[in-house]
């Protein structure tokens, strides 16, 4: 988002691009009042839908429909914010849109609104972010967990850590400021107990966002093995439905087949690939390719192996050809071929990380693949999970190394007065994940993000 003035009076479309029943366009900003005023003949009631005529600068109709109208501060920005409810016409929001810019208004750029609302204090980061979640949202329990955050539950829980770290300042500040006391405050059992309870609160707020992240995010899981081991044949099982062609033909997957499951709420996308052999066919030889790439950025692979014929040998020099890094499980097809598919010892260095047996025919072991999936990704299910992102970690690790020095300069030093800087900044660290201390180019990168009208 560029440096654009928060003085502009700023109007976008708020619904989606294309036609529907209604449209929604939204205007924000200290020009609302005359805009209303030159397009609408009067300012709406407060809060209030009325059915009006939406006029051009001829003062010939353009749309009826309703307008609804939120003086500030009590309003979704914190300004005065005039939302008209037309037809959902692509012409007849773009002539509204142009309108508006006519009487003074300019062209919102994307997350322009939440911005503002963030600015004014309407809500922090969090619950800006937890914005653009909740649209983006791939299942019932990221979108809840999103509007959890949109409430303020992930922001509850980093203020209670940080009313911790407050707490242990202040214990700190009394022995700096207090030398005189008989009493040694940094010695005092009370304060090592804090200590410890801070510990234990910053693994709870850690887990609760690397399950935030999880749900925001998803994960990816790539399926490989050697042509017709059954990895089609499993991706139709996990999704539910024939979403991939099975035959007996060998390299009949010749491109990446992707589809997204719900596995207990976490979004998961599933990618289908060419089997895994040496090949002088062109195409096949492509689709290996990127069967190898999307194997690079997977968060785990299920790799499939025909339980019936394939040798240790084999199924050790398929482990050597995965990349050094990649978490995976070795999945045993074709249990309803024989009844006996224990897992092998591969002959190699690499053995399999883990190991099931399955029939992605009959569907046996299938259940348990999808809750071995859950474990291995680590997702554990919770109703009062909230959405979070990438950099709240980075953030919650910055404030955790500074609490794991402080803990340090107590215990090996008792240096007061360099313990009580580092809790500082703990503090600094947790302010900007609400937003409380965030650079304009992080507020940019964010903002940037959402689409326009929002």
């Amino acid at each position: 988002m560029t440096n654009a003035s928060t003085a502009d009076t700023i109007v976008a479309r708020a619904t989606p691009a294309g036609r529907g029943g209604v449209a929604i366009i939204r205007i924000s900003g200290s020009g609302v009042t005359a805009i209303a005023t030159a397009m609408l003949t009067k300012l709406p009631h407060p809060r209030l839908a009325e059915f009006m005529e939406f006029k051009d600068g001829s003062d010939t109709a353009i749309d009826t429909g309703l307008a609804l109208y939120f003086p500030a501060p009590h309003s979704y920005t914190g300004e005065d914010v005039l939302e008209l409810h037309s037809h959902g016409s692509p012409v007849i929001c773009d002539m509204l849109v142009e309108r508006s810019c006519d009487l003074g208004a300019r062209l919102a750029e994307p997350g322009e609104f939440s911005q503002r609302a963030f600015l004014n204090d309407k809500m922090d980061l969090t619950q800006a972010e937890a914005v653009a979640d909740l649209i983006d949202s791939a299942s019932r329990t990221a979108a809840r967990a999103a509007t959890r955050s949109l409430q303020g539950d992930f922001a509850t829980l980093v203020h209670q850590l940080n009313d911790r770290i407050t707490e242990l300042r202040v214990h700190v500040e009394a022995a700096i400021d207090f030398p005189e006391e008989e009493i040694d405050f940094l010695s005092d059992k009370a304060l090592h107990a804090r200590l410890d309870n801070v510990t234990q609160e910053f693994s709870r707020v850690e887990q609760t966002v690397q399950q935030g992240c999880l749900l925001r995010d998803g994960a990816t899981v790539v399926i490989v093995g050697r042509p017709n081991a059954g990895k089609s044949l499993l991706l139709n099982a996990l999704a539910g439905y024939d979403a991939a062609i099975v035959t007996a033909i060998e390299g009949t997957t010749r491109d990446l087949v992707r589809e997204q499951i719900d596995l207990q709420g976490l979004p998961v996308r599933i990618i289908d690939t060419a089997g895994l052999r040496e090949s002088t066919d062109e195409v096949e030889v492509e689709g290996i390719r990127r069967a190898q790439h999307a194997l690079e950025s997977a968060d785990h692979a299920l790799v499939v192996v025909d339980a019936v014929t394939i040798t240790a040998a084999q199924q050790g020099k398929l482990l050597q050809e995965l990349p050094a890094d990649l978490s995976y499980t070795v999945v045993r097809n074709k249990l309803d071929l024989s009844d006996d598919v224990p897992g092998l010892a591969p002959d190699s260095a690499r053995a399999p990380r883990a190991t099931l047996a399955i029939s992605a025919l009959t569907g046996a072991g299938v259940d348990d693949l999808r809750d071995h999936l859950l474990e291995r990704l680590g997702y554990v299910a919770n109703d009062g999970a909230v959405t979070a992102r990438r950099r709240h970690l980075q953030s919650l690790a910055k404030a955790q190394q500074h609490f794991v020095e402080a803990r340090r300069l107590l215990i090996e030093a008792s240096a007061g007065e360099l313990m009580a800087d580092e809790l500082l900044q703990v503090q600094n660290a947790l302010a900007e994940i609400t937003g409380q201390f965030s650079s304009d180019d992080l507020l940019g990168e964010i903002f940037s993000s959402f689409c326009i009208g929002k």
